[in-house]
């Protein structure tokens, strides 16, 4: 139990710090890094509350794609972060506020465990079940048709982005399926009699 408890501060402590380092680092590659720290650290505490598949999608999604391609893309484009934060103080009074809507909604949550503790949001698994096991049970069973829907609507949203960013350019070749399927020996092939000691 004390090896849990000491665990469970360092990588507390850990995800704080390189949290406050994300928003706090002026060098925005050294951001993403710090972000990367803060996914790990919060990947080992879902490992000591049993969440042990939490704490996997939060590596292998997070920290494998999501956060790899925030570093690549600040890494690849010369993005002027000085003229970015000179408008910093103007966003401050939204960011304020949104801030207060959060930690109200954190207060509402905390004090709904601490005066219901017995109201769970969804029905437990009973029994002795692996912590991914059970979450797959209640997806696919219970939520089963919110599920298909997100999964319809990441689709869509992908077909979109792709159709709203592809770019035909004049200047670059494409294949032509049609035009292949239909060439025939008469438009494809021809045959050139050349005289002896002489080229094309």
């Amino acid at each position: 139990m004390v090896l849990n408890a000491i665990f469970f501060y360092l990588f507390s402590a850990i995800a704080i710090a390189s949290a406050v380092m994300v928003i706090g680092a002026r060098n925005p590659v050294h951001s993403v890094l710090f972000l990367i720290l803060a996914f790990v650290n919060a990947a080992g505490l879902f490992v000591l509350l049993g969440a042990e598949f939490l704490g996997m999608i939060l590596i292998v999604v997070y920290v494998g794609a999501v956060a790899v391609l925030f570093l690549f893309v600040v890494m690849m484009l010369d993005v002027d972060f000085v003229e970015l934060r000179q408008g910093f103080l103007s966003y401050l009074p939204v960011g304020g506020l949104v801030g207060i809507v959060l930690l109200a909604e954190l207060l509402i949550v905390l004090g709904g465990w601490a005066f219901a503790p017995d109201v769970t949001p969804a029905a437990p698994i009973v029994g002795d079940v692996p912590n991914t096991e059970a979450l797959g049970l209640l997806i696919y069973t219970r939520y089963v048709y919110f599920f298909q829907a997100a999964g319809l609507i990441l689709l869509v949203a992908m077909v979109g982005a792709i159709v709203l960013t592809l770019r035909h350019r004049v200047s670059v070749r494409r294949q032509s399926a049609a035009e292949q399927v239909a060439r025939s020996p008469a438009t494809s092939v021809e045959v050139r009699k050349v005289e002896s000691g002489k080229g094309i």
